[in-house]
């Protein structure tokens, strides 16, 4: 049987950029492995819905109004679930990420190294990146380090990927922002992080997701209330994606017929 991995993209007014993404995205990347394109639609006013559909979104998922980044990610891993995702894959729609660097991210969960691999620019590209998004991004994943022990290098990477494991137990609670929160809510609970250098282009349609203050307000309780909350270690399955062993037991349950 094959695996089957979901790319969801949270997309906000994305019409000019989702398409190019989504066409970017590899759909033939090993035999045993399948690839579909979820798009999570949060509240668009403009044409995201029609070009993703145009350039070949598998599924759509549309909230009536715009509710924020956090919950439209809360929601692709949600739906990736319901969908029968064995990987989820969280990609930005503004074309910022490399699409095409796809089964790099892959690799260390099908070779049983991680559980959730984040992109990393900064062990990558950052050339165009503004200074202000550059300074920012030092100061909240030096903060992340801090709290996990851990050293990371970009907290803030809108390419992520997540076994189902990871999927499952994943809290993202609150809706502005998930970035910080999901890293370190997974970490504490057991869950393997690795980073893979990814090559950054400059955003050049559209508008973030993300404005400063805003972020300050809200994410800096939210990394509080994360930290101080309770949560459970999870027994996780290493072996639950290694691409050989799933092809053994497929072999062994067609000869079993």
């Amino acid at each position: 049987m094959k695996q089957h991995v979901i790319v969801f993209l949270p997309a906000h007014n994305e019409e000019d950029s989702i398409g190019e993404v989504i066409k970017q995205i590899p759909r033939d990347i090993h035999p045993t492995v399948r690839v579909s394109v979820l798009v999570i639609d949060d509240g668009s006013t403009d044409r995201t819905v029609e070009v993703s559909k145009s350039a070949g979104a598998d599924y759509i998922y549309s909230f009536k109004t715009n509710q924020g980044l956090g919950a439209a990610v809360r929601k692709g891993i949600s739906h990736s679930i319901e969908l029968g995702a064995d990987i989820g894959v969280m990609l930005d729609a503004d074309n910022e990420y490399p699409a095409w660097q796809l089964p790099d991210l892959l690799e260390p969960v099908f070779n049983c190294e991680a559980d959730y691999v984040m992109g990393s620019r900064f062990k990558g590209t950052i050339d165009g990146m503004r200074l202000h998004r550059r300074l920012g991004n030092y100061c909240f994943t030096f903060l992340q380090s801090l709290l996990l022990q851990k050293w990371i290098y970009d907290g803030q990477s809108g390419m992520r990927v997540f076994s189902r494991q990871a999927m499952e137990h994943s809290e993202i609670i609150h809706d502005y922002n998930y970035a910080q929160v999901l890293t370190l809510n997974l970490v504490r609970k057991g869950f393997r992080v690795k980073e893979v250098p990814i090559t950054y282009q400059v955003r050049s349609t559209g508008e973030s997701y993300i404005k400063f203050k805003a972020y300050l307000t809200s994410v800096l309780p939210a990394i509080f209330k994360e930290m101080t909350r309770p949560v459970q270690k999870v027994a996780i399955n290493y072996h639950a994606h290694d691409l050989d062993l799933n092809k053994r037991e497929a072999i062994m349950a067609e000869k079993s017929h």
